[in-house]
């Protein structure tokens, strides 16, 4: 069989994000990729100018498309903008009955612009994310999920990730790329217990995308029946090299894409 993965998430007409960021790492990781596109964005690496938000029914009716149709083996949800859209997705997933899901909470893009509405959070709190395997928020989403102050060191990430596990998270992956220090330091916590991955900070303006990059390249992990641990780690060193690799690609004039391809296109 065919390795799918399906993303559930906005567009990013400027392609460094979102839907394009997701289908680039499925397919430079040996994937199939679906998708379910739950908003549109105007956006470029400057930012975002607009947003179209898809109607519920139609992202439902998104799903039963490719669910009645394809062997899906892992979902990634990103962008879910409000309140009515994450319950379509959890009734989708259930509808289908849906076990690998990776849940990306993307609240804010790279440039700053809000992307998720304030009082859709608890939704999301509530209804989607004890559905998912396992939920990667960065340190402001962490600290937005749990109603924490901004985790700065590994204590604090640590509570935070025990709280979302407290919350009904089966596995919790906090991202550390916006902290400081010379290594990025990522928090892995499951009932079994926390593993830390750590890379060389590499200094970049090219970070568009990055999580829906890294959450993507999880769910592909899943889809090719690495179990979590190893997706995880197999995720975070294909985001690493890509990071590494973002500067030989010109693209845009503000924060611009990692470089999905890195193994592929030529040097």
């Amino acid at each position: 069989m065919t390795a799918v993965a399906l993303t559930i998430a906005g567009s990013d007409s400027g392609g460094g994000a979102g839907i394009q960021a997701d289908l680039k790492t499925f397919s430079a990781l040996g994937v199939y990729g679906a998708s379910v596109i739950t908003a549109l964005t105007a956006q470029n690496t400057r930012g975002v100018t607009a947003v179209h938000d898809v109607p519920p029914d139609f992202i439902a009716a998104e799903m039963d498309a490719v669910f009645s149709d394809i062997a899906v083996g892992a979902v990634k949800i990103g962008m879910l903008s409000r309140a009515d859209v994450i319950h379509t997705v959890r009734d989708g997933l259930d509808r289908w009955n849906v076990e690998k899901v990776v849940l990306d909470p993307v609240m804010v893009a790279t440039s700053g612009d809000v992307l998720l509405a304030p009082e859709a959070i608890e939704t999301l709190r509530e209804h989607l994310l004890p559905r998912a395997s396992i939920v990667t928020p960065n340190l402001h989403e962490a600290a937005r999920l749990t109603e924490r102050p901004l985790a700065t060191d590994r204590a604090g990430m640590q509570e935070q990730a025990e709280i979302l596990l407290d919350l009904g998270a089966r596995a919790v992956l906090v991202k550390g790329g916006h902290g400081r220090g010379s290594e990025a330091e990522d928090l892995f916590l499951n009932a079994h217990g926390p593993m830390w991955l750590t890379a060389q900070r590499h200094a970049t303006v090219n970070t568009h995308g990055t999580g829906c990059t890294l959450s993507s390249a999880i769910a592909a992990g899943m889809a090719l029946g690495l179990d979590l641990v190893q997706s995880v780690r197999a995720a975070k060193a294909y985001l690493t090299a890509a990071i590494r690799s973002a500067d030989r690609l010109k693209i845009g004039h503000g924060h611009g894409p990692v470089d999905h391809f890195h193994a592929w296109w030529p040097k």
